[in-house]
């Protein structure tokens, strides 16, 4: 069975958030919501609540097969603790699902070089931040380099969720 972190903030966008856990848990995954705070409970854009079941102090790499960084403004307030970023960096090191959508990819520009080289898309406010950490931008629904899967926007949802089980499909299972 495989697990995945899908990190919240304030202001996330609804869609991008709810589909991915849905979906994944249709496939069979189990999925952690993970926020600054255990047991906080973080508003959408729209006011729309979710609960952080876990938070970044207290998840590991090892805890997890992939995880997924929903948009919105969300993404501003993630980057700005380091353990988010380094869950990020340090899944992407192990080879593991590490998927972005919309301003999502915020995060990974924060996660200590790990889009240098990397193709990868993003809402196109910030392609410059994408670019600038070193990443090949790329206009598409959807960009896979290998385990890295980032799109523009909620209406790429169904191919970035189809390219999200495709790479946790590859990953090894974490016991």
């Amino acid at each position: 069975m495989k697990r995945v972190a899908i990190f919240a903030d304030n202001m996330y966008q609804e869609m991008e958030l709810w589909y991915p856990l849905y979906r994944l848990q249709e496939a069979g995954a189990v999925v952690t919501v993970v926020g600054a705070r255990a047991g906080q409970t973080y508003t959408s854009k729209l006011g729309y609540p979710v609960t952080a079941q876990k938070s970044y102090d207290d998840v590991s790499p090892d805890d997890f097969d992939g995880v997924i960084i929903p948009g919105g403004f969300a993404p501003d307030h993630m980057r700005r603790h380091p353990k988010a970023n380094l869950l990020v960096k340090k899944l992407n090191d192990q080879g593991k699902l590490v998927a972005a959508i919309c301003h999502g990819p915020w995060v990974m520009c924060s996660a200590h070089g790990m889009l240098k080289g990397r193709r990868a898309t993003s809402f196109f406010a910030i392609k410059d931040d994408v670019v600038n950490a070193g990443a090949v931008w790329e206009d598409a629904e959807v960009v896979v380099d290998e385990n890295i899967v980032t799109s523009r926007k909620p209406d790429d949802l169904p191919a970035f969720t189809r390219a999200c089980l495709t790479v946790l499909d590859r990953v090894p299972v974490t016991v």
